[in-house]
């Protein structure tokens, strides 16, 4: 993974974002508010879907509720994309390297794969849960909190690895 993250980060540089995020006072810590704004939403936002999957506030419908909030959580998923690739610019050679960094990936690729098959699989049948969702839908509620939990984790981490 380290040299795939580390032809990146010199294709950032070649386009000149690695410049531009390092060379500027505000760009480096304009993105970092954003990537944390985009947490919030992210996290905010599928968290409460996941929770309410999980088994709480049973009188809250769980379609209507996953229709209001998972846009709210793509876009802070999206908004995450924009700014993380700013800050991974200003630092990509050290991060290419960083152990920490990769995990991050990688817990964030299984986050996504745990949505998408979540999605696949009890899309369709979230209307018909009136009280409770299935068990495995649970559990893959309860994974989808702990692993994006655990990638904004990770990401404040990376300063301290």
């Amino acid at each position: 993974m380290e040299s795939v993250l580390s032809a990146v980060a010199a294709w950032l540089d070649t386009v000149g974002i690695g410049p531009w995020s390092r060379g500027s006072a505000l760009v480096y810590p304009v993105a970092n508010t954003l990537h944390l704004l985009g947490l919030v939403m992210l996290v905010g936002g599928i968290g409460i879907v996941d929770l309410r999957i999980m088994g709480l506030w049973r009188s809250l419908p769980i379609a209507e509720l996953s229709r209001a909030l998972t846009p709210v959580a793509v876009a802070g998923l999206v908004l995450m994309a924009a700014s993380g690739t700013i800050l991974f610019a200003a630092d990509g050679v050290a991060l290419a390297r960083s152990g920490i960094f990769a995990r991050k990936l990688v817990i964030i690729a299984a986050a996504l794969a745990n949505a998408a098959a979540f999605r696949r699989a009890w899309g369709p049948h979230m209307a018909r849960w009136t009280d409770r969702a299935p068990r495995a839908a649970r559990a893959m509620a309860g994974a989808s909190l702990l692993l994006w939990l655990a990638a904004g984790a990770s990401g404040r981490w990376i300063a301290y690895g």
